[in-house]
């Protein structure tokens, strides 16, 4: 595993980062009375940064990795729009 918080930290935390975002992103999936373009958007993005991650994990050596500051916008502007339209169906 490529993570050394001790060597390299910007790199370990964003592959954490992409790692957490995929994650709460795929749980984002699972609530029925989202929309299902918004469950789309959810698992689509959640893929994208949790396999970014995990091929910086693991399979990434050396070379030059991309830090894609829409990875760290999109995630967050999902699960709040998520969030709120959670919130929104369950007041009725």
């Amino acid at each position: 595993m490529n993570l050394d918080f001790g060597v390299h930290p910007l790199f370990s935390w964003y592959v954490v980062v992409l790692l957490v975002s995929g994650i709460v992103l795929w749980i984002l999936v699972i609530p029925p009375r989202l929309d299902w373009w918004w469950r789309l958007a959810n698992a689509a993005c959640g893929s994208l940064c949790a396999g970014y991650g995990v091929y910086l994990a693991f399979f990434y050596y050396s070379g030059t990795y991309l830090v894609i500051l829409q990875l760290f916008l999109l995630p967050a502007m999902l699960v709040v729009i998520s969030v709120s339209a959670l919130r929104g169906d369950s007041k009725g």
